[in-house]
């Protein structure tokens, strides 16, 4: 279903008359109102005026998460605080979060692409939503919520945690779309099997998966064990927060971008030079309808690429394909690159496995060493040593044969693998670069 039919399927020349116009708008108000845009676009030697067509974007500097740490917590804000309505803020690990605000109209905003992305997974007025994002500081939870409320559908506030009973009131209430963290689906599924409950005995037809990376065999582990359509949803706070894009249910290639609130352009992530269309590179956004909180050219150190070619749904926005790493914590292992959506790839292809994996790396006489753990299911655990070791030498053989890089393969017992009620930690780097 399209939520907004005549946003969502505008002709590309109308649709870049409004990007223009709208961008236009937000260049001059973020010169005039943010310190910040106003220095760094001096510096740059350009000015509002000199904004005439899309490809003049190419001409702003780009902003980075440093930037927004640098003006911590309001310095960024382009609106007096007496027009900020909400404040939400990254879970940064080192350093000061990054903090973004919205007005009364950034919230409607936010409400109705975020109505878009429940209606592209097939939700609608009729749908009960159990929403298992985390609520609070984080946007994924209460933006997943006022989504739910524009679209008509009843909504659980449940959040993350408690997962029993989470699958108490999957039974009881009977939700028919999930949206959490994908490592946290596989995560209720299993919790699921432990008390006795069968999802294909709920009501579940769709899950709105995002918040990291995941792969197209993840997809179908968890539609095979979740029995529901899966799909994937992207947003980070500092753009908007959930709803920036999104799959729809019907070709499941690619995420349909908001464009008529976003520009996205890919970068070469060291020359910052703008890629074409297919090509892929780091993600970077410019919103040109947020009030509050607008950014410029922010790199979202995400890896995708973009593809213009006309979707069999009938939107006509920009897809960017399925993100498979960030530039910041991709591994580089002996001069090779290896994102763990990678790896994932490659351990869900292997029967036996289970999806709960980490990457562990070290560093012993200059030589970077990467040890894969990786959880087995019960069948194949009580197997003897000798088969265990020969799943073990199975993955590691692939991993080499896919990535080119070589990978200690260590099998663990069931559940051994801390689980993550938001996102995997996957990655446990002990070398000190």
């Amino acid at each position: 279903m399209i939520y907004n039919i005549e946003f969502e399927t505008l002709p590309r020349e109308a649709l870049e008359a409004i990007q223009l116009r709208r961008l236009q708008a937000t260049i001059e108000r973020v010169y005039a109102t943010v310190p910040f845009y106003r220095k760094k676009f001096q510096e740059a030697g350009v000015t509002p005026s000199d904004i005439k067509t899309l490809n003049d974007l190419q001409r702003l500097p780009f902003t980075y998460k440093q930037d927004l740490r640098d003006n911590y917590p309001f310095g960024m804000f382009a609106v007096p605080m007496d027009n900020v309505v909400r404040i939400h803020a990254s879970s940064g690990t080192t350093g000061k979060p990054t903090v973004v605000g919205y007005t009364a109209r950034d919230i409607s905003t936010w409400s109705e692409l975020m109505a878009r992305a429940l209606a592209a997974a097939g939700a609608s007025r009729g749908d009960i939503i159990h929403n298992a994002y985390g609520y609070g500081l984080f946007t994924g939870g209460l933006g997943v919520h006022y989504g739910a409320e524009r679209l008509g559908a009843s909504v659980i506030p449940i959040s993350g945690g408690n997962t029993k009973r989470q699958i108490l009131i999957m039974k009881d209430f009977g939700p028919t779309i999930l949206t959490c963290t994908p490592s946290y689906a596989l995560h209720l599924a299993e919790v699921a099997g432990e008390v006795g409950v069968d999802f294909k005995d709920l009501r579940f037809k769709a899950g709105i998966f995002g918040a990291e990376p995941w792969s197209e065999e993840m997809r179908q582990e968890i539609e095979r064990k979740l029995h529901l359509s899966a799909v994937d949803i992207y947003g980070l706070s500092e753009v908007l927060g959930p709803g920036v894009a999104v799959e729809c249910a019907e070709a499941k290639k690619g995420l349909h971008i908001a464009e008529d609130h976003f520009i996205a352009e890919v970068i070469h992530p060291e020359t910052g030079e703008t890629l074409p269309y297919g090509e892929k590179g780091e993600l970077v956004f410019t919103s040109i309808t947020k009030e509050a909180f607008p950014v410029i050219r922010y790199r979202t150190r995400d890896i995708s690429s973009l593809n213009p070619e006309p979707c069999i749904c009938g939107r006509s926005h920009v897809r960017m394909n399925r993100v498979t790493g960030r530039t910041d914590d991709m591994l580089i292992i002996r001069g090779v690159n290896v994102f763990p959506s990678q790896i994932e790839s490659v351990l869900m292809e292997i029967e036996g496995v289970e999806p709960h994996y980490q990457l562990v790396v070290d560093r012993e006489d200059n030589l970077d060493l990467l040890t894969v753990m990786v959880e087995v299911g019960e069948d194949a655990f009580s197997d003897e040593v000798r088969v265990l070791q020969v799943l073990e030498k199975k993955i590691s053989k692939n991993i080499k044969e896919y990535l080119g890089v070589s990978a200690k393969v260590k099998l663990v017992e069931p559940k051994s693998i801390a689980r993550s009620e938001g996102k995997a930690q996957r990655v446990i780097d002990n070398r000190k670069i």
